[in-house]
C-alpha cells in the first residue's frame, strides 16, 4: 500500500486513506477522487481542519507549484465536506 503525506497536518497515511488535490494541465486546482487525473498532486485528510492547515502554512500551493485564489480555496472546502460526506464526485 503506498504511503502519501497530508499537506495539512503531516501525517503519513495509506494513499487511500487521503484526497488527491491536483493542479490539472490547464492551471485548475481541483479534487481528484480517481486519483489518476493529470497533472501535479497533493495529498490531504479528508478533515477540514487539514484543508486550513494547508491554506494557513501555505503548504498546498508549494506542493502544486501554483496560487491559489479564495474563491479556489473557498471550492475546496465545498468539495471537501461533499466528498467527506460521502457524496459528489468532487468537480464542483
Amino acid at each position: 500500500m503506498p504511503i502519501r503525506t497530508c499537506v495539512g497536518c503531516r501525517q503519513e497515511r495509506p494513499k487511500r486513506e487521503l484526497l488527491r488535490i491536483v493542479r490539472t494541465p490547464e492551471g485548475t486546482v481541483v479534487f481528484d477522487p480517481t486519483g489518476k487525473r493529470s497533472g501535479r498532486g497533493a495529498y490531504i485528510c479528508p478533515r477540514p481542519e487539514c484543508l486550513q492547515a494547508a491554506r494557513k502554512g501555505g503548504q498546498l500551493q508549494r506542493a502544486l507549484e501554483h496560487p491559489i485564489h479564495d474563491e479556489v480555496w473557498e471550492e475546496l472546502a465545498r468539495q471537501l465536506e461533499r466528498l467527506a460526506a460521502g457524496g459528489g464526485d468532487g468537480q464542483g
